[in-house]
């Protein structure tokens, strides 16, 4: 029971945070993309509170031996740059630079009952079917 609650809270946590910070406003993540123009550093504050948190903790739990909740780390085991990982980044940057969201935001942004993240949701989940 712990185990499947913890994910759970983990993403209630995560995007209460997102809504909190204005993360789901794309006003404000296209002003972050925006140097030339009216730049926003809203976002960057975001990523330095969110790299002050996760890194120690990745330091720490990766000098142990498992997880707490976890038998072993599920850690990625690609370690090289290839095509589809540029194709793929490329589009994703592209994607969230012409609307605002990235899949977090996105999916927090449901919450706001808005027909707009839930037709971005649709589309996201529609280019994440793999072959």
């Amino acid at each position: 029971m712990v185990r499947s609650a913890v994910p759970f809270f983990c993403g209630l946590l995560f995007g209460t945070g997102l809504a909190m910070s204005g993360m789901t406003d794309t006003r404000i993540v296209l002003g972050f993309l925006d140097i030339a123009g009216q730049w926003n550093p809203a976002l960057l504050l975001v990523m330095v509170g969110a790299l002050a948190v996760t890194l120690p903790a990745f330091h720490y739990a990766l000098k142990t031996s498992k997880p707490v909740l976890c038998d072993y780390y599920s850690l990625p085991t690609k370690i090289h740059i290839d095509a589809r990982l540029l194709g793929g980044t490329a589009i994703f940057g592209i994607g969230w630079g012409l609307y605002g969201y990235c899949p977090g935001p996105a999916l927090a942004s449901l919450s706001t009952l808005n027909p707009e993240p839930l037709l971005f949701v649709a589309a996201m989940a529609v280019g994440m079917i793999r072959k």
